[in-house]
């Protein structure tokens, strides 16, 4: 009954209309284990469950008049109930059904949120798999290092976000509790048994301890878990800008028929599906500062966390879902240009095998101080376009000094570079 929006879309479990009766579904919970603790006879509990139902047009105009939204819900049912409905509520306060429903809410749109988590790992082990041998140039600050493979960015991701999906999966946890402690938490007109007997019967636990209100790190612990997908999400779409650039050119997002552009340039094919997803990013990643203020509450509850969280977890949500989707879909269609990423690599010259030459002299006796000095100075000439680093090495004294010519072909070697992908792989299950 609660979980009625879990195979939806998410901005469903948002909706008034889900809210109330969700609402609802909890007095009527409350209900009817009061009535089988003896507190409300049996025929107002059945005339309360058959008649129990809400509008929330009439919620919403009564609200309008008493400024409460809770007591419009209540005002609203118990015309429908009559005067069964005294039994409705009774020992409770407004946040025992407000935050135990938003434990609710916010457990529904995690199981939205963790099934597309899973549609996209899927989608990244895929790739990890396809491209595993498939070299590209690693960069450091932009600059060319040493070569990876296309399968291993995209393996890092997939365990990247197998992590996300463990980390909302914990927040969910932290977050699936009620509490029907009454003003101050301190069940002075409720049993404490009532507590965990409605929880049970709604999926949650019993909070330990609560004031009047849930205490909101744990609502601050979900927000971050959103927020820190949000942030993998930009670093995935950044990366996809990044490789996308005319000059690099190795993997390109989806251009559909029919797509445009640029009101001014036919050619242009812009990532514009992957700055969608950094400039939403930003807002969810935004949203966590307030979740973190909402933790400071005056003395045992006040309503100032009340406002804000009705705007930061439902839009937070809602655009983690939409930005999970639209990554699955570039995922799911990426260009990806293995020739281009073999080009960018030759593109240097070979100076990526600085490291295995500096070590390589290291390994015959050189000082390494000397050693790094002879390789730099070769690999400045290779920026000036004197050469390729590996003919440089040929007419050198030092290094033919020290190298062979059948060690220097193994220095520069790019398969040496890739020996120990499946070591990486088998690290993280692929």
């Amino acid at each position: 009954m609660i979980d009625r929006y879990s195979r939806k879309e998410i901005a469903g479990i948002w909706e008034l209309e889900n809210k109330f009766r969700i609402w609802l579904d909890i007095e009527i919970a409350v209900c009817e284990v009061q009535a089988a603790e003896g507190c409300i006879p049996a025929p107002d509990l059945k005339n309360i469950k058959e008649k129990a139902s809400f509008s929330v047009d009439r919620i919403l105009e009564i609200e309008n008049r008493v400024h409460h939204d809770v007591i419009a819900f209540l005002t609203d049912v118990g015309e429908q109930v009559g005067p069964s409905s005294r039994y409705i509520h009774y020992g409770l306060t407004s946040s025992d059904i407000v935050d135990t429903a938003l434990s609710i809410q916010l457990k529904q749109s995690g199981g939205i949120i963790c099934e597309g988590l899973q549609k996209l790992i899927a989608a990244l082990k895929i790739l990890a798999l396809k491209y595993r041998v498939t070299p590209c140039m690693g960069r450091s600050h932009g600059v060319h290092a040493e070569p990876t493979t296309f399968g291993v960015k995209m393996a890092l991701y997939y365990e990247e976000f197998r992590r996300n999906l463990d980390r909302i999966s914990r927040a969910i946890d932290a977050i699936s509790y009620g509490k029907f402690s009454g003003a101050v938490g301190t069940f002075s007109n409720i049993s404490p048994d009532i507590e965990k007997k409605v929880c049970d019967r709604l999926g949650l636990k019993p909070d330990p301890i609560s004031t009047q209100v849930i205490q909101r790190d744990r609502h601050a612990e979900f927000m971050a878990s959103l927020a820190i997908c949000a942030g993998s999400l930009d670093k995935l779409a950044t990366e996809i800008r990044h490789l996308q650039r005319t000059e690099v050119r190795e993997v390109e997002e989806p251009f559909q028929k029919g797509q445009k552009g640029s009101s001014a340039m036919p050619h242009k094919r812009n990532p514009v599906l992957c700055e969608r997803i950094t400039g939403i990013s930003r807002v969810i990643k935004a949203n966590m500062n307030v979740a973190l203020d909402d933790m400071t509450l005056w003395h045992e509850r006040d309503i100032s966390h009340s406002s804000a969280e009705r705007i930061i977890f439902p839009d937070s949500t809602i655009a983690l879902d939409y930005l999970i989707h639209r990554m699955i879909f570039i995922i799911e269609n990426l260009h990806v240009y293995p020739e281009n990423m073999m080009r960018n690599i030759e593109n240097t010259g070979g100076l990526f095998h600085s490291q295995s030459l500096l070590l390589a002299l290291v390994e015959k006796g050189m000082p390494r101080e000397e050693a790094y000095a002879a390789v730099q100075g070769l690999a400045m000439r290779v920026w000036s376009r004197e050469g390729t680093l590996f003919e440089l090495c040929k007419k050198d004294d030092v290094i033919a000094k020290n190298l062979s010519s059948n060690e220097l072909e193994d220095i520069f070697d790019l398969n040496r570079y890739l020996i120990n992908i499946g070591h990486i792989y088998k690290k993280i299950g692929l």
